[in-house]
């Protein structure tokens, strides 16, 4: 069994010490964000936890659906947003990335 340990530990690091030989590049995207009225609450209530890239990639949704991830991110995952700032996050996201459909 200690032999087992030893070996997966020892695997484990190696890792840790993988050269590249060659230059890695990471891509940029950059993403498409729309100034609007809102955007300075989503700003300080959304952008503090996560990137814009998180709501541009549901790409455009009703406003059902983005009322629905406002309350997500209140409820679940206890974002401190007051009821006020949630209704403009709501709006902004509608406005700016919504489908134009209510439902």
């Amino acid at each position: 069994m200690m032999k087992k340990i030893i070996l997966l530990t020892a695997l484990s690091i190696s890792a840790l010490f993988a050269q590249v030989k060659s230059s890695v590049e990471v891509p940029y995207i950059p993403f498409e964000i729309k100034m609007g009225k809102g955007f300075s609450t989503v700003q300080a209530d959304c952008l503090m936890c996560h990137s814009f890239g998180y709501i541009i990639n549901q790409g455009p949704q009703s406003r059902k659906f983005w009322r629905g991830k406002v309350n997500k991110m209140i409820e679940e995952f206890k974002a401190p947003i007051d009821k006020k700032d949630a209704k403009i996050i709501e709006n902004y996201l509608f406005e700016n990335y919504g489908n134009g459909k209510e439902q």
